[in-house]
């Protein structure tokens, strides 16, 4: 089989990322090997995010400048997929008559049959919904664990409907893998090397809700920290409102459970939140901050923030930036409203300009940034463990992450990548820590 060179551009969330590398999987059956060089590809995958407007048009200008190396190379493979996919379908192949590919969140699986296809010049747009229980099994696990740390997918698909959020439209109804699947999945990586899994779904928290015979997510972890070789386990996104007592002690009772939680507030504004459909209080959200807080001291929370939401005024602007000073997040990632088409908010009235969006964003990030350099400097004379992932920002250092996901750069010989080490925090700075190697355990 000739070698064929595959270039797979992700935008937006993990979950995408994960979906890039099960990609990579399926078509190296098919002869192809990634490069990082997009003029050398004979295939150029987009793996698309449309949750904000912002992604959505960076997609359509890279299809625009993807034209002319279509032109220079007419045996070249262009596709697109991901929730750009899902959402526009058979317009893509319209819009850009360029493109070969269009695939949605529910049809990985169909890819490797679209891409024979497309070798014989044909153009095809998949993007069916599946929504029952085996729609997470219809694609293979990601192969080759060279790192480290790995992504698993538990769950995928919302059903809470935010108003701003087009998730569901895109990835579907919450449908969560079978819990024997993905402890296989965590044992297979535990035996090629892997000693952390971030275990992925689009709210998380609501894992197993739906099945009867199958454990909840608080159970879940402690199954996968039971697994022999997984050191640490994260996980990513959870809904505040499905934050449950089980789950909050797993960070008491579970060494491998690392402290830091992603659980976004989105608004600090009771109005905003109702008018967001987010089914919570900022009283109850705070109260799940301190239950974690007495759970895991010192954990590290991160969440997403919303500014400019229809409706929301000066007062409701000021509550946001009263939680954030009292949650002290790790990290922040703001967002400046976008009104996406489909979703219940789009039709509400747009009552701020965009300078006075902008201008509160900004607001927002200062205010960030001097927490974040405040709980960075709380490290310096702390020691951390660390798994070494990689160089360092400077020559002669190496880098990896604390147990809180803070980035450590420190001196180090390159041999140490792959393993965990001791590190005295010496310094530090808005994005990162410097250390200082204590031994390697």
């Amino acid at each position: 089989m000739n070698e064929k060179y595959l270039f797979i551009e992700t935008f937006g969330c993990q979950m995408n990322v994960n979906d890039s590398e099960r990609i990579v999987t399926m078509l190296a059956d098919l002869g192809y090997t990634p490069t990082a060089t997009p003029t050398d590809a004979d295939m150029i995958l987009l793996n698309t995010c449309s949750v904000r407007g912002g992604a959505e048009e960076k997609v359509y200008k890279r299809l625009s400048h993807l034209r002319s190396l279509k032109k220079a190379k007419n045996s070249l493979i262009l596709g697109v997929g991901g929730c750009v996919a899902q959402q526009e379908g058979d317009h893509l192949l319209l819009k850009f008559p360029w493109l070969d590919l269009v695939f949605g969140t529910h049809n990985l699986h169909l890819l490797p049959d679209m891409v024979r296809g497309a070798e014989n010049g044909e153009r095809r747009c998949e993007t069916a919904f599946i929504d029952n229980d085996q729609r997470l099994d219809l694609f293979p696990p990601v192969k080759g664990s060279s790192r480290l740390s790995r992504f698993v997918t538990v769950m995928q698909g919302c059903d809470n409907y935010c108003s701003y959020c087009i998730v569901p439209y895109v990835r579907g109804r919450e449908i969560s893998r079978r819990s024997a699947d993905i402890l296989d999945e965590v044992r297979r990586l535990a035996s090629d090397g892997v000693q952390e899994v971030v275990l992925l779904g689009q709210n998380v928290n609501s894992y197993g809700l739906k099945s009867a015979d199958e454990p909840g997510f608080a159970q879940l972890i402690r199954l996968v920290a039971e697994v022999e070789g997984i050191r640490r386990i994260r996980f990513t996104t959870s809904h505040p409102k499905d934050m449950s007592d089980e789950l909050i002690a797993c960070f008491a009772d579970l060494p491998k459970l690392c402290g830091q939680i992603h659980l976004p507030a989105q608004s600090g504004s009771d109005a905003v939140l109702s008018r967001m459909n987010r089914s919570y209080s900022c009283a109850t959200y705070l109260d799940k901050i301190r239950a974690l807080n007495a759970a895991r001291p010192g954990i590290a929370i991160t969440g997403d923030m919303i500014v400019g939401f229809p409706g929301e005024s000066e007062e409701d602007f000021g509550q946001t930036l009263s939680l954030m000073e009292e949650v002290r997040y790790a990290d922040l990632f703001l967002f400046v409203y976008s009104s996406r088409p489909g979703t219940r908010a789009a039709g509400l009235p747009e009552e701020l300009s965009r300078e006075q969006k902008v201008e509160r964003l900004e607001r927002l990030l200062g205010l960030q940034r001097r927490i974040t350099m405040e709980i960075n400097k709380s490290y310096v004379g702390t020691v951390q463990a660390v798994m070494v992932e990689g160089e360092g920002k400077r020559p002669g250092q190496i880098s990896g992450r604390a147990d809180s996901g803070r980035i450590v750069n420190f001196p180090g010989d390159h041999a140490l990548i792959g393993s965990f080490v001791t590190v005295r925090i010496v310094a530090a700075y808005q994005n990162s820590l410097l250390g200082e190697l204590q031994q390697n355990p």
